[in-house]
């Protein structure tokens, strides 16, 4: 069949159309992985010896950053000139405040008093740990602000004695809105937070608008080759890290594979096979469990994700007794029973899954499967959505802005959701008791 000459003009102006829009697109995602201007230092990958320093300036100079603590004064200088910088500070002493200066050798931008951290305790050790927890704050306004507002006046009267106010932020993704591009990330993650990044190490988990541009693994340092504890997984979409008596798994639920044989699956099968701490506690973006503004019993929701996570990786997690799962993605706040051996849809759930409904769970301190895990989804910390909350493993659902402090004092663990008002309007505790016998749970089928 012949093609009239005027279509065959129509489709080539239309292929080429497409053409040029794509690679406009393409230019412009390229674009967005980059910021030229100013960022302030921020805190990554501590571990009880080392401790990763990151800046960005305005001209090409080779960063030092100097550490004093005792009057004792150490330097670590770049190899090269550069925009960015990031300098690993190495032979450090564990549970030690240092304070630095950053910036050119001679004429440091960032120096005095205010420019300081704390490197992290012995690895087992029972000292107590606090840490925040934020979910979707990447959105600028009234609510990101009154979160993080709430959440700081909470510390400041509830001072631990000697110690600072934080050991840590970790979030659960989503951490700029609305494609996470690097200028939204400056706009909406590092101005808002400077004055926390600067003393306190961040952790963000990996959100699906992170994803949408290619700025998130280029902005941030992760632990790929174990720098932090744990077993190296070669990648820095997923890794582990310890502090204290805690361990901590990071996982990849946007962009890597979820099946239980997969890369990720086999590597977290290897971690938590080695991991000697007493709390086990997971991170990742989207939820299992949620009725909010996503909803974990949709087969498509963000294309089977939840599925996935619930149907994959719950049975690793549970099998090697994680005490607590931190998630965000929807907009809302959840958060589950003490529960084990939900792997189906909402409707599947049973009551010989929820192992206490009350909010002081105690559980033995010697890891054994299925001994009881908590759930929580962690997504209101810039805005909030509405949704049925009627999840029936979800012991508390809430469109309510706000974020979590979490204290671990050697075999207790303390959870409170903090709301935008700074009230504490959720909380429980989960005892390890060393006494205690594993709980003999029905077979997880």
């Amino acid at each position: 069949m012949k093609i009239n000459k005027k279509i065959k003009i129509s489709l080539i102006v239309i292929l080429s159309l497409i053409t040029f829009l794509a690679l406009g697109r393409l230019a412009q995602k390229t674009l967005d992985n980059f910021y030229t201007g100013v960022r302030t230092p921020y805190l990554q990958m501590p571990s009880p010896d080392g401790l990763t320093l990151r800046w960005q300036s305005l001209e090409n100079y080779q960063g030092t950053v100097s550490i004093t603590q005792d009057e004792a004064t150490t330097a670590f200088s770049e190899s090269n000139l550069s925009e960015e910088h990031e300098l690993r500070l190495q032979q450090l002493k564990p549970l030690t405040q240092y304070f630095y200066s950053a910036g050119k050798k001679d004429s440091p931008e960032y120096q005095g008093e205010n420019y300081w951290f704390v490197t992290p305790p012995k690895t087992g050790s029972t000292v107590p740990v606090r840490f925040w927890v934020t979910g979707d704050q990447g959105k600028l306004g009234k609510i990101q602000r009154k979160v993080k507002k709430s959440a700081v006046k909470w510390l400041k009267n509830n001072q631990r004695p000697n110690r600072a106010y934080l050991d840590f932020w970790l979030t659960t993704g989503d951490n700029a809105y609305s494609s996470g591009s690097n200028q939204q990330f400056q706009d909406t993650f590092f101005e808002p937070y400077k004055n926390i990044l600067k003393n306190i190490p961040v952790w963000p988990a990996y959100g699906n608008h992170d994803a949408r541009r290619w700025a998130f693994f280029d902005i941030f340092t992760f632990p790929e080759n174990a720098e932090s504890g744990g077993i190296a997984s070669g990648t820095e979409n997923y890794y582990s890290f310890d502090y204290g008596n805690i361990h901590f798994v990071f996982l990849d639920s946007q962009s890597s594979d979820l099946d239980s044989d997969a890369d990720m699956a086999k590597w977290l099968v290897d971690d938590l096979n080695a991991n000697k701490q007493t709390w086990l506690i997971a991170v990742f973006h989207h939820p299992p469990y949620t009725k909010g503004s996503h909803n974990s019993d949709n087969n498509s929701d963000s294309r089977g994700r939840l599925k996935a996570v619930r149907e994959e990786i719950l049975p690793i997690l549970e099998h090697f007794d994680t005490d607590l799962v931190l998630t965000g993605h929807s907009h809302v706040y959840e958060r589950s029973h003490f529960m084990t051996c939900h792997y189906g849809k909402s409707d599947t759930l049973k009551d010989s899954m929820i192992l206490d409904t009350d909010r002081f769970f105690e559980k033995p301190t010697k890891h054994a499967p299925n001994q009881g895990t908590v759930y929580t989804v962690v997504g209101s910390s810039s805005k909030v959505n509405d949704g049925s909350l009627d999840h029936p493993a979800m012991d508390v659902a809430k469109s309510k802005a706000g974020s979590l402090i979490i204290d671990v004092e050697g075999n207790k663990l303390i959870f409170r959701f903090i709301s935008k008002k700074g009230k504490v309007t959720d909380k429980f505790s989960i005892i390890k008791r060393a006494d205690m016998k594993t709980a003999k749970t029905a077979p997880c089928l």
